[in-house]
């Protein structure tokens, strides 16, 4: 199944001159959004992780899936004020300013092994944030998987030094 046929193009979209790679239609059909959900722990299962970090909000369509797919944890990582205990956080820049990415801070501790997990991979910025926040609370980084990567944009590069995988790239 080539997932390429249920990740359509939006056009102008948040912006002018922006063009969306939509997932919804891969989400509305149950074989493709099982076999994404299958390549990735395929991917992951040789990392031996222990948690799967992912960001809000389609990073925990996937992120929540991928964790039951492969027996592990899931740690949602959350914009400001949405979680109710303790947490870490980081700022990390955006296109156009500054976001914040919250965690848990009981949510792992040394020696655990996380995958860090969104949708797509674009400029890498809220990635580098989950890598930021697990290496805080000494957890290990084990690697990246995307659904969809941006590769004329510098996610990858943002990742250096971290493995990165993805389902589909783009490369225009």
């Amino acid at each position: 199944m080539d997932l390429r046929d249920y990740i359509r193009d939006i056009r102008d979209f948040p912006e002018r001159g922006i063009v969306f790679k939509d997932i919804t239609p891969l989400l509305l059909e149950p074989a493709a959004f099982d076999a994404a959900v299958r390549r990735l722990a395929y991917h992951a299962r040789p990392l031996d992780v222990d948690l799967i970090v992912a960001a809000e909000a389609r990073g925990f369509i996937f992120g929540g899936a991928l964790a039951r797919e492969l027996g592990v944890g899931f740690v949602p990582a959350r914009k400001a004020g949405k979680l109710p205990h303790e947490t870490v956080s980081v700022q990390y820049g955006l296109e156009y300013g500054v976001d914040e990415l919250h965690m848990h801070a009981d949510a792992l501790r040394g020696g655990t092994r996380a995958l860090i997990h969104d949708d797509v991979l674009a400029t890498g910025g809220t990635a580098k944030a989950k890598v930021d926040l697990v290496e805080r609370l000494g957890g290990t980084v084990a690697g990246c998987a995307f659904v969809v990567e941006l590769g004329f944009l510098p996610g990858r590069r943002t990742l250096a030094g971290h493995g990165v995988h993805a389902l589909v790239r783009y490369d225009e």
